[in-house]
């Protein structure tokens, strides 16, 4: 059976999905922008301010589900520019230990929502 998992510590879905799906011991969290969650505005003063907001609201979901980090199994990163990937990929370190960090595809699109340049989504299991 299937438990949305939602919070207000971090932003709320801007269609028609939630910001997580816990089946059984996996979550499926929808893909993050760098929304604030108390103000709504996009937090964009960099790309490594941005992907620390992005990180930030996937903690956040995780949280509400009571996992970690630790816990992810698999990221998808999608950004807009090729050319971020070293400054994207050096924020998102900091949030896994190498040694058992998830799996991760990362990809260039043309366009994100809101046309932010980073969004991030993670599978997790307990």
């Amino acid at each position: 059976m299937k438990r949305i998992i939602t919070t207000h510590k971090a932003p709320q879905p801007i269609g028609p999905y939630n910001q997580a799906v816990l089946v059984g011991d996996m979550l499926y969290t929808s893909g993050q922008i760098a929304i604030h969650p108390e103000t709504g505005d996009l937090v964009m003063d960099s790309i490594q301010v941005e992907t620390t907001q992005v990180m930030e609201n996937l903690k956040a979901v995780l949280e509400a589900a009571n996992m970690t980090f630790e816990n992810v199994i698999k990221s998808s990163i999608f950004i807009s520019d090729m050319n971020t990937f070293t400054a994207i990929n050096s924020v998102y370190g900091t949030y896994f230990e190498e040694a058992t960090a998830p799996a991760r595809e990362t990809v260039e699109v043309a366009n994100l929502p809101k046309f932010v340049n980073v969004e991030i989504s993670m599978i997790a299991v307990k």
